[in-house]
């Protein structure tokens, strides 16, 4: 780069936001960052830090809110990409599903009018697995989902506000697009759950999985499959595809196109990190269990949805356009997560 293209990255307090802006730094970009509040400010630079980008003076950050339009066009002014991290993801499902709708879909769309105003070339947009390939009622097990593919609206399928909420906003955004974007263009990411070493101290989204295991909060294991992906592969993924003029205009589900049960992963834990994984349970916890506290539990539900599935998808048009491939297995990715979260938690 002769001249440092400004990138935003939205969320910028997020784990998958924190990877991602450590990269661009890295690779000499001039980023910028958006958090709700300018008291998340230090807690993001200490998270970047441990990333090996101390203080760094590339990195600005703006007070902008998902659900409001003051701060955007201060924020995405000069700037060449945006990539629109920020996602509502509470830790415990909310009652009315419209708390987790609306922001992602109009805080989606407020990011896009605000990216269009201010003539930026491309949004890449953070968007999940969960708006291709959940919400179907009929076995999956023998079924490959693509980037063709959208999960299933239809209110008889039960879809979880999460992934109902990734699917709505997602779609908005293509939407959009087509409707009224000038000469934005837009490409989204499709990650499976992430996990990855931990910073700052917390576990969050999957990596919360590994965090109740080790600790011992998980009484045993449900006929649960879960695709992953590292949190650094998945980085890599969206500067490639902010970088690739041909992603202009496509989706691209990233995983490592493997599936691994609960008990496998807990075994691989168990194998690998001795003592300190003494908690992990041995047992297998039948079905009608998890099913039945679903009838109480938000997070129950969740997952209930996904009992016995073993999700296949591919990579391929991620292989093919961003000349993309994961750098860590599922297994190294889960040790080095155990690990990183007995030595921080």
């Amino acid at each position: 780069m002769q001249k440092r293209e400004i990138v935003l990255v939205t969320g910028g307090s997020g784990y998958i936001a924190t990877y991602i802006i450590a990269e661009l730094l890295k690779k000499g970009y001039s980023v910028r960052t958006t958090v709700r509040s300018f008291k998340r400010e230090e807690e993001v630079r200490e998270a970047l830090a441990e990333l090996g980008q101390p203080t760094n003076k590339e990195l600005q950050f703006f007070e902008t809110d998902l659900t409001k339009d003051a701060g955007w066009a201060a924020a995405v002014a000069n700037v060449t990409y945006v990539l629109h991290v920020a996602s509502p993801l509470p830790s415990v499902m909310p009652k009315d599903e419209n708390e987790l709708i609306i922001p992602a879909k109009e805080g989606t769309l407020r990011v896009l009018r605000a990216a269009k105003n201010a003539g930026v070339k491309r949004v890449v947009m953070t968007s999940a697995f969960g708006a291709a390939g959940m919400g179907y009622t009929t076995a999956r097990n023998d079924y490959t989902f693509t980037e063709k593919d959208w999960s299933n609206l239809a209110h008889d399928t039960k879809l979880n506000a999460y992934y109902k909420s990734k699917t709505l906003a997602e779609k908005s955004a293509w939407e959009f697009i087509k409707r009224e974007s000038g000469n934005l263009e837009l490409t989204t990411i499709l990650p499976v759950a992430v996990m990855g070493p931990v910073i700052a101290k917390k576990a969050t989204g999957s990596n919360q999985l590994i965090g109740m295991m080790l600790s011992g909060h998980l009484p045993g294991f449900f006929d649960l499959y879960f695709p992953i992906v590292d949190v650094r592969d998945l980085a890599k993924a969206h500067i490639l595809a902010l970088e690739t003029p041909s992603a202009a205009g496509e989706r691209f589900i990233i995983s490592n196109n493997q599936s691994i049960s609960m008990k496998q992963l807990g075994m691989i834990l168990k194998n690998n990190l001795g003592e300190t994984a003494k908690k992990i349970p041995n047992r297998t916890i039948p079905s009608f269990i998890l099913k039945f506290a679903a009838l109480f539990s938000s997070m129950a539900r969740y997952t209930s949805s996904d009992l016995g599935i073993n999700y296949k998808m591919s990579s391929d048009n991620a292989c093919k356009i961003l000349n993309w491939k994961p750098d860590y297995s599922v297994e190294q990715t889960i040790i080095e997560t155990g690990k990183s979260i007995i030595e921080k938690i």
